[in-house]
């Protein structure tokens, strides 16, 4: 392969537009295919560390695996920013900016591991503080932690090369190289856990292995895809205006990003206040909102992308096609999940539990979880339009006003205890939608204006 253009697929075109199921499906179809596969690794570390037969090494698993889900989620702008800067080189037909956007996303991913290892001490310790758990828990956590922050930079590498195929419309390269990843993990977790006896070190080490060899293998891609060179001068890679703007863009992400961790957390925090019963009915019913959010990111990847495309592009009706594109088909996939909740959520909640009181507190609040999916149809949906297009500092915004709204919509419903905590999230789902579908409007005139 001489050049790497060769390789690139179509930007968009106005004979190209996305005007068809497929268009989105193409990217959608991978991306909650991923996004399915994922929970394989909690199953598949849970069930190992679960027949070593010692609950504080379980618990310390559990602990330490929220702790970096939400550490690196605060860092899924280099993800999605990577997909809109690679989406709209596409689309504008600038090939020769793939290897800059790759090398410029690694170049912050570096600094950013690199911080998280340096800090870890102090950073675990404010963790430690703010879990609350119980000194063979918090243990057991502080081990696991110890060794997998050390895989960071890597981590944070997958999810640079991850969101640069996919924004070029490589999809399936993306859930292979995932899907590698997932299988390398759950692999070398059984390894080094039952068969070395390694413990809880050796869940976390297999994850550090695993997130390695997708580096490794992300970047060959990227070199193949580039036509066998993955380089750039110093003068285009330190271009003052493209590193000011990424770096805008990323920090309005993360910004935003971190108003929706704390959205969540103090969903989590304020359900735990109210009783043992309440806390695990919720961490049931939370199960299903993680189901539905999988269908609804893989559409929002979808527009990210398309999205991206068109902008880059400067065409203004392929944008508009996609969105509509996305909303229709996330409210058919919201309400197809909705009715299988509202059939089947007694069933699953007794699959799910064996507790009665578990089960019977989580059925009297199944009909708002079944509310969730139709109301986070705007939320997924805009979250990748206003991606794609990089209108980061108005998401930010909007975000921020939404968990407001929250916050407010909490002190009002707080007297109905749980159903009540439930009924503000669900505001904060439709403000979240409902804010950036009153935004959209002006944004698309002033961005096509020209």
């Amino acid at each position: 392969m001489a050049d790497g253009s060769q390789s690139l697929a179509p930007p968009a075109t106005p004979a190209a537009r996305p005007t068809h199921t497929r268009d989105v499906f193409a990217i959608a179809g991978p991306a909650m295919l991923a996004n399915l596969t994922t929970p394989l690794l909690g199953v598949v570390s849970t069930a190992a560390i679960g027949r070593l037969g010692d609950a504080t090494l379980l618990g310390g698993v559990a602990m330490a695996a929220v702790i970096f889900d939400c550490l690196f989620w605060l860092f899924s702008f280099l993800r999605m920013g990577t997909i809109a800067f690679t989406a709209q080189a596409l689309g504008a037909r600038r090939p020769r900016e793939f290897p800059l956007i790759l090398l410029r996303g690694f170049m912050i991913a570096g600094v950013v591991g690199g911080l998280l290892i340096v800090l870890q001490y102090p950073l675990g310790a404010a963790l430690w503080s703010l879990m609350g758990g119980g000194e063979g828990v918090t243990s057991a956590a502080k081990t696991y932690f110890a060794i997998r922050i050390f895989a960071a930079p890597v981590t944070l590498a997958n999810y640079v090369v991850l969101g640069w195929l996919i924004g070029q419309a490589r999809a399936r390269l993306a859930l292979a190289l995932q899907i590698t990843i997932n299988i390398v993990n759950m692999a070398a977790t059984v390894l080094l856990v039952l068969v070395a006896d390694w413990g809880i070190a050796g869940a976390a080490t297999a994850t550090v292995i695993a997130e390695t060899v997708g580096i490794v293998l992300g970047v060959v891609l990227a070199r193949d895809i580039c036509g066998g060179q993955l380089r750039a001068s110093r003068a285009a890679l330190f271009d003052r205006a493209s590193l000011t703007r990424m770096m805008v863009v990323n920090r309005d992400i993360m910004i935003r990003t971190a108003a929706l961790i704390a959205a969540f957390m103090f969903f989590v925090a304020q359900g735990a206040r109210t009783g043992d019963l309440t806390l695990a009915a919720n961490a049931v019913l939370n199960n299903f909102l993680l189901i539905s959010a999988f269908f609804l990111d893989g559409l929002a990847n979808a527009a990210e992308q398309i999205c991206g495309r068109a902008y880059g592009a400067r065409d203004r009706i392929g944008f508009s096609s996609a969105t509509r594109l996305t909303i229709a088909w996330g409210f058919a996939f919201a309400g197809l999940v909705s009715i299988i909740y509202a059939l089947f959520g007694p069933l699953l909640f007794d699959l799910m539990t064996a507790s009665e009181d578990v089960r019977r507190l989580a059925r009297d609040f199944l009909w708002l979880v079944t509310l969730a999916p139709l109301l986070g149809v705007f939320a997924f949906a805009y979250d990748g339009v206003f991606i794609g297009a990089t209108w980061a500092r108005d998401m930010r915004n909007l975000m921020i006003l939404s968990l407001l709204i929250y916050l407010a919509a909490w002190a009002l419903l707080r007297p109905f205890g749980n159903a009540g905590l439930w009924g503000a999230l669900l505001v904060h789902y439709a403000a979240r939608g409902g804010l950036q579908a009153l935004r959209y409007p002006s944004l698309l005139r002033s961005s096509f204006r020209t």
